[in-house]
């Protein structure tokens, strides 16, 4: 019997190579920067851990998560979202 494949996707902050279903998927949709839990939304997503440090990392580098998406998002909008997601992050634990 064969078995399935398991999609395997990089961490934008530390760089490790997991399954698909381990990581946290991010897109933009209709303009602005969102989860996608499912994994349904279409278009370029980038993904990352579920860890904290992570996300940290992720603001510190300026412009990788929009330069990850191909899009061109503002500083702001992009370090604001990173921000939210570290608070929920922080709510989960």
């Amino acid at each position: 019997m064969r078995t399935k494949h398991v999609p395997i996707r990089t961490c934008l902050g530390c760089g490790q190579q997991r399954q698909k279903r381990e990581l946290v998927r991010i897109v933009i949709k209709d303009g602005a920067l969102m989860v996608d839990e499912g994994g349904r939304v279409p278009g370029r997503g980038a993904y990352l851990c579920h860890q904290a440090d992570c996300v940290r990392f992720l603001l510190k580098k300026k412009g990788r998560l929009s330069y990850s998406l191909r899009a061109s998002l503002p500083r702001d909008v992009e370090e604001g979202f990173l921000r939210g997601l570290l608070r929920a992050m922080a709510g989960e634990e």
